[in-house]
């Protein structure tokens, strides 16, 4: 394990103004996306869509790293180059999603329980060696009335510490991603307790296994009220309690947190970062930023429709939706950037 290059690789991810662009999805949910928008779900469109992601230009401006999924990172642009080489020249990082998704977490109903440590040692070494200098985990937790048990959290966080140290000892920085969804009627108040409960519980099994905290980032959700609830918050309320969940339960010498979106919309996932780091930036012990996946991706989805005509207005729409959480990561974001 070299200590030092993970730190330093950790720093990297979150420089000041840049964030994490995920584009990660599983084969699965990356053919749903597409036949959404009327795109036919072959290996072809998928690799020609990341190529468009990833070749946008000047997207280094903005993005500090790309979390790939396994069939990408060993994908080509349509000039037989690879695409982690595209990447890598470009000065931004490449990462690889290494759980293997989600499935019922037995004796416990509407629970999930997230699979894939087995061989993982291996798989993180031959990722390292293709290119790769980080990873991501991602833990789905359900609230309602009685949700999540703790046994649920403990098993979560138990795999998300296995996960974090194999990356580790790999010389792979961690993202530690456990996912409290937007799903459901819950309150913003309900949403706190679920998330403080979490992120104490994950920070307490991440330092039984000795997993070095300023060489790992957070990928935490936001403290938000449920799609449904009937009472939704104020961009004021979710950065008040977001950033005060995270003061109770985040260690300060973890190297940042990295927001996922999470089913927000672009616009207001950008407004909400925007409000924390405009309130809070100079005085939190760590840096605010945004590991986004939808919140960047789904307006060039639409507008690319598969067709090369589209590429270059697809490909702006990547560019805006980095450079307005660029901005947001410095509390610099104004409506309008929306505009340009």
């Amino acid at each position: 394990m070299n200590l030092q290059l993970i730190k330093t690789t950790a720093k990297r991810m979150v420089a000041d103004g840049k964030g994490i662009l995920a584009i990660d999805e599983s084969i699965l949910t990356c053919n749903k996306r597409f036949e959404k928008v009327n795109i036919a779900p072959t290996e072809e469109n998928r690799r020609a869509y990341r190529e468009l992601l990833i070749t946008t230009p000047d997207l280094n401006k903005f993005i500090s790293g790309l979390i790939l999924c396994d069939e990408t990172i060993k994908q080509k642009n349509r000039n037989n180059k690879a695409f982690i080489d595209i990447i890598n020249e470009a000065g931004m990082l490449a990462g690889i999603k290494v759980d293997a998704g989600t499935s019922e977490f037995a004796n416990f109903p509407g629970e999930k329980i997230t699979s894939g440590l087995d061989n993982l040692r291996e798989h993180l070494h031959q990722y390292y060696k293709i290119g790769a200098r980080f990873a991501k985990w991602r833990a789905v937790i359900v609230i309602s009335n009685d949700l999540p048990t703790q046994n649920c959290i403990d098993a979560n966080a138990h795999a998300l510490a296995r996960y974090a140290a194999l990356c580790q000892e790999a010389n792979l920085v961690p993202i530690v991603e456990p996912e409290i969804l937007i799903d459901g009627d819950h309150s913003i108040d309900r949403c706190y307790a679920a998330t403080e409960k979490v992120l104490h519980t994950v920070f307490n099994q991440l330092y039984a296994y000795k997993v070095v905290f300023d060489g790992m980032i957070l990928k935490p959700n936001m403290v938000l009220p449920g799609l449904k609830a009937k009472k939704q918050s104020t961009t004021e309320k979710i950065a008040d309690l977001t950033v005060a969940c995270l003061l109770k339960t985040v260690p300060a010498s973890v190297a940042g947190v990295a927001f996922l979106s999470g089913g927000q919309s672009s616009i207001l996932a950008s407004e909400r970062l925007n409000t924390m780091n405009i309130k809070f930036k100079n005085k939190l012990p760590w840096p605010l930023t945004f590991s986004f996946a939808r919140a960047i991706q789904q307006p060039a989805l639409d507008i690319w429709q598969n067709k090369a005509a589209n590429i270059a207005t697809a490909q702006h729409a990547i560019h805006k939706r980095a450079k307005c959480n660029s901005y947001a990561c410095r509390g610099e974001y104004n409506s309008a950037l929306e505009n340009n």
